[in-house]
């Protein structure tokens, strides 16, 4: 079957090509790393830095406020998890009881659908015989997220619109009350968003202090007052009156407007006398009881998280949340202080997992880049044949690409673990490819084969490629058959692992689907061009030529004039025509494989940037010379070792016998960890107090915590979380503490989680890219003049311009002026926050 498929893509190769570019098209469109597709559309798979491997569980939150753990877990999660008992797939069932709130924890099969069980649940509920729950108390199913769904953390702060430092003047009620009515719901509507929760302020509410001595006088009791307080705040419907053959809907207007709407509530009456909620209690405005608040850098904080969506893309679902909050931004209030600093409210970040999942891929993107680079290299070295090299390192990145469309087909996410499959199958990738090219090689260098070309190529290659099918498939089919183990893993071990051997599995199909479809084809139209026609070949080499230098003028790149010593090289190809034509053959490989390590070695870096670029090549040179060096001096000597073990095998045997059990040996030793550890750029610290702790003592142990983090010289900001959030993922009691530590950044990242390499001038000042400044800023902050102080300055005038990055101070240059610049702005009554200056660095 496979041969006939070989046979029917060689002689359809138009079917070829189009199947080829379709795929490769799709693959960037489903591709999860930030590329610019161009007209074509961008459709990423869900993006995350880590699987999600917690349970297949839902939640329902009761809350019964003033009651004890004990009345809690008697009359409301007990009665609950027995009802509940009866729905099907369910594993097992847990609950957690606290003062005033129960947290039910249904636990279903793996295979169970997380919104199928969502409904079967809410069926249960509903179907709740009558008196089961305390009258009042209504359970709520927990949002359709997981606890990993929490993706994005912020605050609401009091800033200078100036500078961006802040201001102040805004009490914690306050905040609350906008995080409440204002800035949660255009929140909640952004794509993927599950739920936005709020945490920390003071929510504000009326309150009624009774004096027990005035009850007991008017001899009414604390029920009665709370239920005329219920019946005095509502609005009812006396149906409609006609009039004039007009038809009027009668309402009662009752809701309370005020404090002296509640004062004037009647309780009671006695003797014709009303008694009215001021004759017996003080009425006012307080806070609501607290269960968790937030504290940053030692000062109350009123903030919320955002949680995403099962099954959304994280990713996506940040980019949406931030654009709702440009959106909200322009709205929030700002107020004028005594001093006459104008504070605005202003949504701030504490924690972003888009930086992490951003780094993640980035870094995965890097590796498969390096990875393909040393393959390239590899196989030159190997094949030592330009454009059987060629061909094979070309089908690298369209294997890459034909396994993200697979990812999106079978729902397979992008994560750290998923990705890595893509980057251990490789080396197996490479392999598919080397062994059709060098057979195909063997048969071409038969006399009867020497320059052949049309249809005894065609048959050369088909009878090539088919030759080693089999034993390619076998190949193949073995790795696949070693991951069954892996694809049967459960609960944990398989969500984090599964993903890992799907890719694998994928990477492994496309390239062995490559090898059938596209590789014969490839080289069939390769070798067979005729190096006759001098024009056309001329023309091609001054293609590359051309090429090589103007991308060299538009990127300032060195390794961009490869392809003009390529495109030279070709032209002197008669020059070089002596030791059988190898000789232009060998130095276009080594022009290829002089680019390919030096544009590794720029990628990689192994010695650090700041070692610079051309250490970094001596040494990456000198690695691959080693490794190359050694595996060359194996195959030039591998009959003698074959011939030496083969005569003393028990001396052979003691090397990998001695192996083995040094392995065991240190296995033993090893340290274990189920999760792999992350650089995430932040550290989560979650202490508990003593489980008496009152909430006033929690607050000060937290403003404690986030004050000594934050005088430690490399944390940027300390955010501590006591109790728990608005939500169902955090059942927190008061005594515990989640602080969240942002360090500060060791490197300057682009929007693609990319270190950016920069210049700096003697005093450690960055320089930057004034073309890039007069180009961008008018186009990215809209401002069409600068201001240094008073004066005001066109983004044309700006000959060089520098930033230190301890004062924050931009300065710039215009003639033999200097300038310090702090904000920008298109007058000066309005300004705006200062540059973000990494995106201006040289």
């Amino acid at each position: 079957m496979f041969n006939r498929l070989v046979r029917y893509f060689l002689e359809n190769r138009l079917v070829t090509f189009l199947i080829l570019g379709c795929a490769i098209a799709f693959g960037m469109v489903y591709s999860p790393f930030n590329w610019n597709t161009w007209l074509l559309p961008r459709d990423p798979i869900p993006v995350d830095a880590i699987p999600d491997i917690g349970e297949n569980q839902q939640i329902i939150a009761t809350e019964w406020m003033g009651r004890s753990p004990r009345d809690i877990q008697d009359q409301v999660t007990y009665p609950l998890s027995t009802a509940l008992l009866g729905i099907p797939d369910v594993k097992t069932i847990r609950s957690t009881s606290m003062f005033g709130m129960s947290f039910i924890y249904i636990i279903f099969n793996d295979k169970a659908d997380f919104y199928q069980s969502r409904s079967r649940i809410i069926e249960k509920l509903n179907s709740l015989q009558p008196g089961i729950l305390p009258q009042g108390v209504v359970p709520v199913l927990g949002p359709d997220a997981t606890a990993l769904g929490q993706v994005y953390w912020y605050t609401l702060e009091g800033r200078d619109p100036v500078t961006g430092q802040p201001a102040g003047g805004w009490d914690p009620q306050e905040l609350r009350t906008l995080q409440d009515f204002y800035v949660k719901y255009p929140l909640s509507a952004a794509q993927g968003v599950s739920e936005v929760a709020s945490v920390g302020g003071f929510v504000k509410e009326y309150q009624v202090d009774v004096d027990p001595a005035a009850l007991r006088a008017y001899n009414v009791s604390v029920m009665d007052v709370m239920t005329a307080v219920g019946k005095s705040n509502l609005d009812i419907g006396a149906g409609t009156v006609e009039i004039n053959s007009a038809e009027y809907l009668i309402r009662g207007l009752g809701y309370i407007k005020n404090l002296e709407d509640l004062d004037l509530s009647v309780v009671a009456v006695r003797n014709n006398v009303p008694v009215r909620i001021k004759d017996i209690a003080v009425t006012s405005f307080g806070p609501a009881p607290r269960r968790g608040g937030l504290d940053k850098g030692g000062a109350e904080a009123v903030g919320a998280v955002v949680v995403a969506r099962y099954g959304s893309n994280p990713l996506e679902v940040i980019r949406n949340v931030k654009e709702k909050i440009k959106e909200i931004d322009a709205g929030l209030p700002r107020k004028t202080l005594p001093d006459g600093t104008i504070s605005k409210v202003t949504i701030v970040p504490f924690y972003d997992r888009s930086d992490l999942i951003r780094e993640t891929i980035g870094t995965l993107e890097s590796a498969l880049t390096h990875e393909i680079l040393i393959s390239v290299i590899v196989i030159i070295v190997l094949l030592l044949n330009f454009r059987a090299s060629m061909i094979v390192a070309g089908l690298l990145p369209a294997g890459v690409l034909m396994t993200f469309i697979l990812m999106h087909v079978f729902g397979i996410d992008a994560n750290i673990v998923a990705l890595s499959g893509i980057a251990i199958a490789i080396g197996v990738m490479v392999d598919i490819g080397i062994v059709d090219v060098e057979n195909i090689l063997r048969h071409l260098e038969f006399p009867e084969n020497k320059g052949i070309r049309g249809r005894k190529l065609l048959d050369v290659i088909y009878l090539a490629t088919t030759e080693v099918r089999s034993a390619v498939v076998t190949s193949v089919a073995t790795t696949i058959v070693s991951f069954i183990p892996v694809f049967a893993m459960e609960a944990a071990e398989g969500k984090l692992f599964r993903p890992l051997a799907f890719t694998k599995t994928f990477a492994l199909i496309t390239a062995f689907t490559l090898g059938i479809v596209a590789l014969p084809t490839i080289v069939y139209i390769v070798f067979n061009i005729k190096p006759g026609r001098k024009t056309v070949s001329r023309l091609w080499n001054f293609l590359l030529i051309t090429s090589g230098l103007g991308l060299f003028l538009i990127w300032h790149s060195f390794p961009a004039l490869f392809l003009t010593a390529i495109g030279i090289n070709n032209l002197l190809e008669d020059r070089f025509s002596f030791q059988g034509g190898k000789l232009h053959d060998r130095i276009n490989i080594a022009i290829t494989l002089l680019f390919a390590v030096w544009f590794l070695s720029e990628e990689w870096l192994p010695m650090g940037a700041h070692k610079g670029n051309f250490i970094n090549f001596i040494f990456v040179t000198g690695i691959i010379s080693l490794i190359l060096g050694l595996l060359i001096l194996l195959v030039k000597y591998y009959e003698l070792i074959i011939r030496w073990a083969l005569d003393n095998k028990l001396k052979f045997l003691a090397l990998p016998s001695a192996t083995i059990i040094a392995g065991l040996l240190i296995w033993r030793h090893t340290g274990k960890e189920f999760m792999p550890a992350l650089n995430e750029g932040s550290f989560l610290l979650m202490p508990t107090s003593m489980p008496h702790t009152g909430v006033e003592k929690n607050i000060d142990y937290a403003r404690t915590l986030d004050r000594r983090l934050e005088s430690i010289p490399e944390v940027e900001t300390a955010v501590g979380k006591w109790g728990r959030v608005n939500s169902a993922l955090d059942p927190a009691p008061v005594q515990m503490f989640e602080n969240t530590i942002n360090y500060k950044p060791e490197y300057i990242l682009d929007e693609n989680g990319r270190g950016i390499r920069f210049r700096t001038d003697h005093s450690g000042r960055f320089l930057l890219d004034t073309d890039r400044m007069r180009k961008k800023i008018n186009e990215e902050t809209g401002m069409k003049e600068i201001f240094a102080g008073d004066k005001m300055i066109m983004p044309d005038q700006i000959e060089k311009a520098l930033y230190d990055p301890v004062s924050s101070e931009l300065q710039i240059r215009t003639g033999n002026e200097w300038h310090s610049i702090h904000s920008t702005s298109t007058t000066q009554t309005d300004r705006t926050s200062g540059f973000d200056m990494s995106r201006y660095v040289s």
